[in-house]
């Protein structure tokens, strides 16, 4: 049974509410600070180089679901279809151009300044090729793009790494230190992504403590608040390390006391259902989408949605011995950038790791980059882990495109094909 007592907010979630409440205030008082700013994305950011240059990232898709977990979305994305913006194309782009429109508010209230770099990390989603085709169009800035060649062959090879890094030495380090007016210094790089490491040793922890019984946590809906720091402004800071100690210490702390993740409306004290998650959740009713499945208590063991800033989980750690090939290497193995059948391999293993009954995919209206593909996904993973798959659908930030009553049938059918397979031969009741 889940609890219905509101569940008090740990310390980690306050600590990570104030780093990130400081992170738009300082963004705020950029134009006073003289602080520059890049605007970049979440796959394969080059977070630590950014701060190396003293600059503060904004990652625009961030920004986005932040707006839908706040229900101003849905105006910023009817905004941007008057503009002439299809039906069809990502909803974080029409929400971010509806924002910017709209006076570009952060989550504090507070204004996010225009850009001094567009900085694009190009991680198998084209979309984010065209978003900031858009954004320079309103934006008077420099723009650099780091090309990252994809993993179509399965593998990263040595010759993709020197071709980041020869970019990365040739365009983008070039285009910092002309917007900052600094040069570049190596040994900064290095001392943040050795602070990056530490941090990424205590989040992997946290993921895969998943696989005790009862799970501590809930690798998808609860895992989007525990990739925050690390996926955005925070890797290679004291502060992102400070908040997953915080958290690796509030997990190890449940799993002595054997209790199950922390939700909306309370403990998950009877762990019903073990899933896996392909996809993006739906961000305008994040709550009523999390309580589907609590209310089932259905936990969400793993997940692909929070490997989008990269597979640390599969070995990566940031090298500080080899700043750029590693910056390179993070680059090329962001959940993004892997080809289907790597996806196939990854989804399956964690069915088995983690112990899981199925795995469920939320298929996303508006991304391509996860959604195509999928009911391959879906048909290979039940082929090769003998357990069943479910598939629903919504959407990233539109609220037009979510369907309560459906997607709670859908997961209900769902849960009871689990229970069926459950019971022994010839059973009947």
């Amino acid at each position: 049974m889940t609890e219905t007592v509101p569940a008090q907010r740990d310390a980690s979630m306050a600590l990570q509410k104030k780093i990130l409440g400081e992170h738009y205030h300082a963004l705020a008082q950029a134009p006073e600070t003289g602080a520059k700013t890049a605007y970049t994305f979440v796959p394969g950011n080059l977070t630590e180089l950014i701060r190396s240059f003293d600059m503060l990232p904004v990652l625009p898709e961030i920004n986005a679901l932040q707006s839908g977990m706040r229900k101003q979305s849905g105006d910023f994305v009817r905004e941007a279809e008057k503009l002439g913006h299809s039906e069809d194309v990502c909803t974080y782009v029409k929400c971010d151009i509806g924002m910017l429109k709209g006076g570009n508010i952060g989550p504090t209230g507070e204004h996010i300044p225009d850009p001094d770099l567009l900085l694009l990390s190009y991680t198998g989603c084209f979309t984010f090729m065209k978003w900031f085709e858009l954004l320079k169009q309103e934006y008077d800035c420099e723009i650099a793009m780091l090309h990252v060649p994809y993993q179509g062959g399965g593998e990263i090879t040595q010759e993709m790494v020197d071709y980041i890094v020869r970019q990365l030495e040739e365009s983008v380090i070039p285009k910092l230190e002309k917007v900052t007016g600094k040069s570049f210094d190596e040994d900064a790089v290095s001392e943040r992504l050795a602070l990056s490491a530490q941090a990424e040793e205590d989040f992997v922890y946290v993921l895969e403590s998943a696989k005790h019984r009862p799970s501590p946590i809930d690798g998808y809906f609860g895992g989007v608040f525990y990739i925050g720091p690390i996926f955005s402004a925070f890797r290679g800071t004291q502060a992102g390390i400070d908040y997953y100690q915080a958290l690796r210490s509030e997990v190890d702390a449940r799993i002595a006391a054997g209790k199950g993740p922390v939700t909306p409306a309370g403990e998950v004290t009877d762990e019903r259902y073990r899933l896996v998650v392909e996809g993006p959740p739906n961000w305008t009713h994040f709550r009523e989408f999390w309580k589907m499945f609590y209310e089932e208590n259905a936990v969400c063991v793993a997940s692909t949605y929070t490997k989008v800033g990269g597979l640390y989980d599969r070995g990566f750690r940031h090298d500080p011995s080899k700043p750029l090939e590693s910056l390179a290497r993070y680059c090329l193995g962001c959940y993004t950038n892997l080809n289907l059948p790597q996806r196939v391999d990854l989804i399956s293993d964690y069915v088995r790791e983690y112990s899981a009954d199925g795995f469920l995919i939320n298929s996303v209206k508006s991304c391509n980059s996860f959604s195509a593909g999928q009911l391959v996904i879906l048909r290979e993973v039940e082929e090769r882990t003998g357990v069943p798959g479910g598939f629903i659908e919504s959407d990233l930030v539109d609220p037009r495109y979510f369907s309560a009553a459906n997607i709670k049938n859908r997961l209900e059918s769902y849960l009871q094909m689990i229970e069926q397979r459950r019971q022994p031969v010839g059973a009947t009741g």
